[in-house]
């Protein structure tokens, strides 16, 4: 029996220009994240207005949870064996399932299943389309090709679309029950299972399918071998072992990781503390819903300008590692800053306290792109999505446990200060610059420079 002829070599592959590369990383990631603003607001709502208790809304948006940590690691290395484009596509297609399911559902097992499939469309997809960019631009410019741009174009297109689907998931319901019988008209056009709620959760559909479409479309990889059954069973675990390797054994590797479960700390605190005290300010959960939203999608807009000044940042601070610290730093200023003004309702507490909001994920916002392109030199190819995903668990598992602790502390300045300090202390892991060689996921040690991104 014939075997197939070997891919090319990689270096073999120059496909698109970095400019055009750049262009469609930027419109694939300003797809997939709409849908995600789009539901985010609506989504509680929608979940009790179906009959659904607190405690079941919760068991819900865990099954989202740990179905994304548990599958985070297995599909990041699905994505280093068959390709980006096809694991992309495939995040798509479990998307369209969920939202679909979660928009017109009014069972609660229904509900949970639409959650479910969202987390493994959400783990499928964290790596993959920045992976494909990477190997794209190294593939054209070689591995010295400079990647801030694209990566802080990419986060800036990500926020700015949860930023504009968080105002629209906000206020389509909100506009279709303005008039008495509005709410009445949408289901006498529809039936009965479409609600005000869900029409933001159904245009998220929508976009999804466009998402899929692009994704197939405009992404073209490098040649690789034919994919069996039995080579993805055995590549997936071995890319998961080499990425967890990584992790343990590159300073610079276990830097970011142990950065992203700060960060993630971070934002539990945010999306916890946050509704409650925009309840408070405005006097009525009603209100306090729509205030939430807009912070939401000022946040969002703060970690967009964030990424689009991070190589700024990088130049003036002189590195990407430095870049990391002040960024991170100015990020629990702002949480030290709500901490602070907690209790206070004056006009001026409130004004620092929405300066402390942005700032927090304006530095976010500029700290990810510095970290992304450090962990991008560290990586090959072969590896790229696995080391991506394990960042992603990090983020997730830290921020979850960090949540939990956070739910218990008693109200006040404590939860916000627990979120500020973890904050603080990843800050800190960059103040002394990573010695010591590069540990590829290749195997291949590289020598590493005073600034860490070789």
């Amino acid at each position: 029996m014939t075997r197939p002829a070997p891919a090319p070599a990689h270096t073999e592959y120059t496909g698109l220009d970095e400019r055009t590369a750049r262009r469609r990383f930027v419109a694939v990631s300003f797809l997939f994240w709409l849908p995600a603003g789009l539901t985010a607001a609506p989504m509680v709502l929608l979940f009790t207005e179906r009959g659904l208790a607190l405690a079941a809304v919760a068991a819900a948006f865990a099954a989202h949870s740990l179905t994304a940590a548990a599958l985070e690691l297995p599909t990041g290395g699905l994505s280093d064996v068959i390709g980006r484009r096809t694991v992309l596509a495939g995040a798509g297609i479990l998307n369209v399932c969920a939202l679909a399911l979660i928009g017109l559902g009014t069972a609660g097992w229904v509900l949970a299943l639409g959650m479910a499939l969202m987390g493994a469309g959400r783990a499928l997809s964290s790596g993959p389309a920045e992976a494909w960019y990477v190997d794209t631009v190294h593939a054209r410019s070689g591995p010295d090709a400079d990647l801030r741009t694209g990566l802080a174009r990419g986060g800036a297109a990500s926020s700015a679309a949860l930023a504009l689907g968080m105002l629209l998931g906000g206020a389509l319901p909100w506009l279709l029950g303005l008039g008495p019988d509005l709410g009445a008209r949408v289901r006498a056009y529809t039936s009965d299972l479409v609600l005000p709620l869900s029409v933001p959760v159904l245009l998220g559909v929508a976009v999804e399918t466009v998402f899929v479409l692009y994704a197939l479309t405009a992404l073209p990889e490098p040649p690789r071998p034919r994919a069996t059954l039995r080579g993805v069973l055995r590549g997936v675990p071995a890319a998961i072992g080499a990425g967890l390797r990584l992790g343990a054994r590159d300073v610079l590797i276990r830097r970011i990781l142990m950065t992203a479960g700060a960060a993630g700390t971070a934002l539990a605190a945010l999306e916890l503390l946050t509704p409650g005290r925009a309840a408070a300010i405005t006097g009525a959960s009603e209100t306090g819903a729509v205030l939430f939203a807009g912070l939401a999608a000022a946040g969002f807009v703060c970690s967009a300008l964030g990424s689009q000044i991070a190589p700024l940042v990088a130049r003036f601070a002189g590195g990407s590692e430095r870049a990391v610290l002040a960024s991170l730093a100015a990020s629990a200023t702002g949480l030290l800053v709500l901490a602070a003004t907690v209790s206070s309702t004056g006009a001026a507490s409130l004004t620092l306290a929405a300066a402390g909001y942005a700032l927090v994920y304006l530095g976010l916002g500029a700290a990810g792109p510095s970290e992304n392109d450090l962990l991008h030199r560290r990586v090959d190819t072969s590896g790229r999505a696995t080391a991506l995903s394990v960042q992603s668990l990090s983020l997730q598992l830290v921020g979850a446990a960090g949540g939990l602790v956070t739910g218990v502390l008693p109200a006040g300045p404590l939860p916000w200060l627990l979120g500020a300090t973890v904050l603080l202390a990843g800050a800190l892991l960059w103040a002394r610059r990573a010695a010591g060689p590069a540990a590829h996921l290749s195997g291949r040690p590289e020598p590493a420079t005073g600034d860490g991104i070789g």
